[in-house]
């Protein structure tokens, strides 16, 4: 399959008015946060409380033996984490009348609250910065960080069964594998050029701030609890954390990955010119999943809802909600692309980029629709 047969039309300014698409989402947000209240933080509650129930599931049958009822509640109780911290760790509850200090960005995973709040690999302050800042602010661009064809450039050199092998690896481990090393890195350094032996000082903060305080939590205390209940009990809730731990990643892999890749969604070479062009590449630069719902939502961890989070990122989950029908009348109004498919759709199409077989268009065109698409080279 020819990549660029697969290039859709570069984003093209001149066939759109972003400056009143932008004033028009300017006016949705205004409303957004004027509806802030009470039902969003009841709706927080409630799916923090889901979480809860799941891990409590998990934790109950772990000492049992291995198995998925211990193995997929502990999961879905660690995705739980995962989700609220996104939604807080953006401020999405910072301005909510009325919201508790421990949802604020403030307080949230901050210092010791990590183990309680989200202990993950992750160091939370590293994620923040990696993915609310340079994510953010750089979204498709050289220096996104989490930019996955430029990050599978030396994947693609290898023979295709190996290109496949080792996406399927990262997918069970990605969390420790990838993630936190990169997000620490990134913190560490700050944008700024490596001093000679930083790579042995990422190295030795690798293990010391991410890798051994979640090892220690989930694989040597959390077992340790069933001890009373004998060896056997411990052997498995040892074993049901482990495997809680590799069905997170296959979770939170396949829902993170595909949300900013493919062969129809564009990368830029360029900084945008304005507020206005930077919503537009927000919006075309994203993708969303089938949405509808709290179960539906909360199965995607809130990740179906991409492209309203991309244009307002410190709102609550439940202002996503009623964001997304008026923000793809908005995007169809002004022929803003708004690319709204199912999960499964776009995993595959993340995965086509990701091992070479399919390509992302390069670029934007503010000349006209004369401008040809231009494809990244590998």
């Amino acid at each position: 399959m020819s990549p660029a047969m697969n290039a859709p039309p570069i984003v093209d300014l001149s066939a759109i008015d972003a400056e009143s698409f932008y004033q028009e989402l300017t006016l949705i947000r205004r409303d957004l946060e004027a509806s802030l209240g009470p039902e969003d933080l009841q709706h927080l509650a409630k799916i923090e409380r889901w979480g809860r129930i799941a891990t409590a599931i998990g934790a109950a049958t772990a000492g049992l033996g291995p198995n998925p009822v211990s193995a997929v509640g502990l999961s879905l109780g660690r995705s739980t984490r995962w989700l609220l911290m996104h939604h807080v760790g953006h401020r999405g509850y910072d301005k909510v009348p009325g919201v508790a200090p421990r949802h604020t960005s403030r307080v949230f995973a901050k210092g010791l609250r990590r183990f309680v709040d989200w202990p993950d690999w992750m160091l939370p302050e590293a994620w923040v910065y990696e993915h609310n800042v340079l994510h953010h602010t750089h979204t498709g661009e050289a220096d996104d960080p989490d930019l996955i064809e430029r990050n599978t450039e030396d994947l693609r050199t290898q023979p295709e069964p190996v290109r496949y092998g080792v996406m399927g690896l990262l997918a069970l481990t990605w969390r420790a594998s990838y993630y936190a090393p990169k997000t620490l890195r990134v913190f560490l350094e700050r944008g700024k050029p490596s001093p000679s032996g930083e790579p042995s000082t990422h190295l030795r903060d690798l293990w010391l701030r991410s890798y051994l305080p979640y090892a220690a939590l989930q694989f040597g205390l959390f077992p340790l609890l069933y001890l009373p209940l004998g060896p056997w009990a411990v052997a498995s809730a040892w074993s049901n954390s482990v495997l809680a731990d590799v069905l997170t990643n296959l979770h939170t892999f396949f829902v993170v990955g595909p949300n900013h890749t493919g062969a129809d969604v564009p990368r830029f070479d360029e900084r945008p010119l304005s507020r206005a062009e930077r919503a537009v590449r927000q919006v075309a630069g994203s993708v969303n999943y089938r949405t509808g719902g709290d179960l539906a939502d909360y199965a995607q961890l809130w990740l179906n809802y991409q492209i309203e989070h991309h244009v307002f990122p410190d709102l609550p989950m439940s202002a996503y909600q009623r964001a997304q029908p008026r923000v793809r009348a908005l995007c169809e109004k002004y022929g803003v692309p708004y690319i709204q498919e199912s999960v499964f759709v776009r995993f595959a199409k993340m995965l086509d980029i990701a091992v070479g077989r399919a390509k992302m268009p390069r670029g934007i065109s503010r000349r006209g629709a004369e401008a040809e698409v231009s494809v990244a080279a590998e």
